[in-house]
């Protein structure tokens, strides 16, 4: 059997890193087992969706590296909808009922006051063909119900969560069309899975309902359902999810500086049994995906380890991935030796500026002769081999200073900043003539 699997956002929105983690599990599923995945944007509802965010999923996607197989939208399908409405209506398993959304309200609050569960009660197959003609002659327009069979279980394996079973009599009959004729997720996604061969759907446990609903109409349509995976959701590292982690997009995080790897590496594995790694590639996450590491618990999904796993992902990435992200005129030594102390690509830019640009740093009084020191040192030294060592070892001798009184004042009088990346490394990028300019300027004050 193919692998297919699907990723089904609706274009109302920017995606968040909740539906951006069941896009990448779908993704690592097909290619696992060299497989397709698929873009299907559920555009049904056309009053909220936007082709600027169709746009933006797909620009997301691609930054992500989730590129489809093949894309796919509900709104150029609704002929197929139709034609299964009319099946199921024939089959004896969709109906219209009448009901207004405020009629149906009361009806839900009498059974809860009544303590019992708030069904549906199925009032509209009730109705004769002269009571909807009265209805609609008085300007009603039916909502359509799928008819759920109650002596029919409903069960499956599911890939994470093992067996579930759901009892259809404590289920109202889902609406699948609205009485705008628009329609419901419930019955199009259905058709949809049907006619496009998706062998495994991968999404949230807030959908297992639905998956029980879902099933029941695969059977009334006669076809065989996918295979489904509930994987928890996501919380905060308060321990729930929070309305900035609900929507927190990937353009917020791109704006912060995080890679599409470190992302991509985070979202693959947490809330599952193997370990987060800054795997700077997809291979690695590809090769170890499996259902059977996935945890019942809620995924934690922290901001903070976001950031220290990108950090240690920036330090893995070589000059032509980043390039065209860097200062013009920063090379491959460049970025070589500023790499392992970088947060994020775009603090490249300002290490570029402390390594060519202007840095005035006037030293405290106590300091002032020892860089004036340094500064005629700086002047005698070889610079072919190794400055940093030759200056220090220099300035040891000549001062009698050691540790932190030899070396900080050096750094600070050099790059005006309290830490960084190895002395040794930065200073034959300053160069011999701004080295001694800058430890000249400190020893002024």
């Amino acid at each position: 059997m193919s692998v297919v699997t699907r990723f089904a956002p609706a274009p109302t929105g920017r995606l968040h890193v909740g539906n951006i983690r069941a896009a990448l599990h779908n993704w690592l599923w097909a290619k696992k087992h060299d497989g397709r995945f698929l873009l299907r944007l559920d555009d049904t509802d056309r009053e909220r969706s936007r082709e600027e965010h169709a746009g933006a999923i797909r620009a997301d996607l691609a930054w992500l590296g989730l590129v489809s197989d093949e894309e796919y939208r509900q709104s150029a399908r609704f002929d197929r909808y139709d034609s299964a409405l009319a099946r199921l209506v024939e089959a004896g398993r969709a109906y219209p009922a009448y009901e207004t959304a405020q009629e149906l309200e009361l009806k839900r609050k009498v059974l809860l006051g009544r303590g019992k569960p708030p069904v549906y009660d199925r009032a509209g197959l009730a109705l004769s063909e002269a009571d909807k003609a009265k209805l609609e002659a008085e300007g009603r327009r039916p909502h359509w119900r799928f008819k759920l069979d109650h002596a029919a279980k409903i069960e499956w394996d599911d890939l994470i969560r093992g067996h579930q079973h759901l009892d259809p009599s404590l289920l109202s009959d889902p609406v699948i069309r609205r009485e705008d004729g628009s329609w419901l997720y419930m019955l199009p996604s259905t058709v949809d899975d049907i006619e496009m061969g998706v062998t495994h759907v991968v999404r949230g446990e807030d959908h297992v309902t639905n998956t029980g609903l879902q099933l029941q109409m695969f059977e009334a349509l006669g076809a065989a359902p996918p295979a489904f995976a509930h994987e928890a959701l996501l919380v905060g590292s308060e321990g729930k999810l929070s309305k900035r982690l609900g929507s927190l997009g990937v353009e917020a995080l791109r704006e912060a500086g995080i890679e599409p790897q470190a992302l991509v590496a985070k979202l693959a594995r947490i809330g599952t049994s193997l370990p987060v790694e800054p795997f700077a590639s997809a291979g690695p996450l590809i090769e170890s995906f499996d259902f059977a590491t996935f945890g019942r618990a809620p995924a934690r999904f922290d901001l903070d380890e976001l950031a220290a796993l990108n950090a240690r992902i920036v330090h893995q990435l070589e000059y032509d991935r980043v390039r065209d992200r860097l200062p013009p005129g920063m090379g491959a030594d460049d970025w070589a030796a500023l790499r392992p102390n970088l947060k994020t690509v775009a603090e490249a830019g300002d290490w570029w500026e402390i390594l060519h640009g202007h840095v005035e740093r006037a030293a405290p009084a106590e300091d002032r002769d020892f860089l004036a020191a340094a500064a005629d040192a700086a002047e005698a030294i070889d610079w072919a081999e190794a400055p940093w060592a030759a200056l220090t070892a220099r300035l040891k001798e000549s001062t009698g200073r050691s540790g932190k009184t030899l070396f900080r004042p050096l750094r600070l009088a050099l790059t005006g900043r309290e830490s960084g990346p190895e002395m040794a490394v930065l200073l034959p990028l300053i160069g011999r003539d701004e080295a001694i300019v800058r430890l000249s300027a400190a020893a002024s004050g």
